[in-house]
């Protein structure tokens, strides 16, 4: 392979590399796909189970504890928060969104089972929430 090729290679290799990282960072919090009145970010999630205890992590960066609603339905789990930047100035205009403000809205479906919530916390921008499967 000659440089010229080798190095046009090596620059498309890196443009699609670059591509895809830029994909990923939008996918991280994806807006809804449902129609809602406002904007409306999907926070990440990852959920861990030992068979009695499910326990899902929220990743909700700027979010206050008043600010989030935990809603235990039959085969899942919604969480919702809003999240405002306080350190905007009145007037601002949004030139770029990267940062998820504003209504956050996650529903996690559960293994099958019925739940009782056992701890909610937050600490450092992740919601965990702890729920013990119930026993029939």
């Amino acid at each position: 392979m000659n440089v010229r090729r080798r190095e046009n290679w090596m620059w498309a290799e890196a443009c699609a590399l670059l591509d895809e990282a830029e994909r990923r960072h939008r996918q991280f919090f994806g807006l809804l796909n449902a129609p809602a009145r406002v904007p409306t970010w999907e926070p990440p999630v990852d959920m861990f189970s030992d068979g009695a205890e499910v326990q899902v992590l929220v990743a909700l960066p700027g979010a206050q504890s008043e600010e989030i609603q935990i809603e235990l339905m039959p085969g899942g789990l919604q969480i919702e928060a809003r999240v405002l930047p306080s350190e905007l100035g009145a007037g601002m205009k949004l030139l770029r969104l990267e940062i998820p403000y504003g209504r956050m809205r996650r529903r996690v479906d559960l293994p099958p089972g019925h739940y009782v919530l056992v701890e909610r916390r937050l600490e450092r921008g992740r919601l965990l929430v702890r729920l013990r499967r119930l026993i029939p």
